[in-house]
């Protein structure tokens, strides 16, 4: 059984599942899931293939919805508001949780128009060219693109490197302001040299945003997270600072996994 690592206020608290349940058709994914992420930190979410972890994710966006023939239970707080709640608008929801993939998927058109892309559907195309260049530009900082790419604005993001891709895809989120990002897997398509320019980027974005990253790589979520879910057949069997799970598990199938016994 899973346990809260310590007593956390409703305040200090980026997401909270209470008793969280979601089944696709007749099969149930997540069981009963409950856990306390905290504000500015960076969480893993980890186990073996299958076990629920980005179907867990997503429930944080309610991006499974797109999928058809789902149904969940239970409660889904973010930032203290239940999201399942039925005056919650999903577009709202999806500013304020931005999402980044395994694979980059910038979109076909130019670097600047992805940066600016978010800013323009949300505001009707109402914002000065003045106010999006800003925005742009304190974008591609934050994400230490700008001084490789400020030349290039004009030109197809789909051109760029794959680490820039996922750099660039990171940057689109950040002038809608969320307060939560979610990746999954967001460095399984990069090599070594292009995970470590994103982890470095992860780390100087945690303090400013609440980060859940799904991973495989242990090495990575180690490394990368302050602290770790460990799932298994839909359930969490425990959660804790990283430190704890991967030198001091409580639980025997977290020591089998992170030991690499299974998984």
């Amino acid at each position: 059984m899973a346990e809260p690592i310590t007593e956390t206020t409703t305040a200090a608290l980026g997401i909270q599942a209470e008793d969280l349940c979601l089944w696709y058709g007749d099969f149930q994914a997540l069981s009963n899931v409950s856990v306390k992420i905290k504000q500015g930190i960076i969480t893993g979410l980890i186990g073996p293939s299958g076990c629920g972890k980005t179907t867990f994710l997503r429930c944080f966006n309610r991006v499974n919805e797109r999928y058809g023939n789902v149904r969940t239970t239970g409660v889904m707080r973010v930032l203290g508001k239940n999201i399942y709640d039925d005056d919650v608008s999903l577009l709202e929801l999806r500013k304020s949780v931005g999402m980044v993939f395994q694979r980059p998927n910038p979109l076909p058109i130019s670097i600047y128009e992805n940066v600016v892309f978010g800013l323009k559907a949300h505001s009707g195309d109402r914002l000065k060219r003045a106010t999006l260049d800003q925005a742009a530009e304190e974008a591609l900082r934050e994400v230490f693109l700008w001084d490789q790419v400020k030349d290039q604005l004009k030109k197809k993001a789909t051109g760029l490197q794959l680490e820039q891709q996922q750099k660039l895809c990171i940057a689109r989120l950040l002038p809608l302001k969320p307060k939560v990002i979610l990746m999954d897997e967001p460095c399984s398509a990069l090599d070594a040299e292009g995970t470590e320019a994103i982890e470095e980027l992860m780390a100087s974005l945690r303090e400013q945003y609440t980060i859940v990253i799904v991973t495989h790589n242990m090495a990575q979520a180690r490394r990368g997270s302050d602290e770790c879910i460990f799932m298994l057949l839909g359930r969490v069997v425990e959660h804790g600072k990283t430190v704890d799970i991967f030198l001091n598990p409580k639980e025997k199938d977290t020591e089998n996994y992170v030991e690499g016994r299974y998984g």
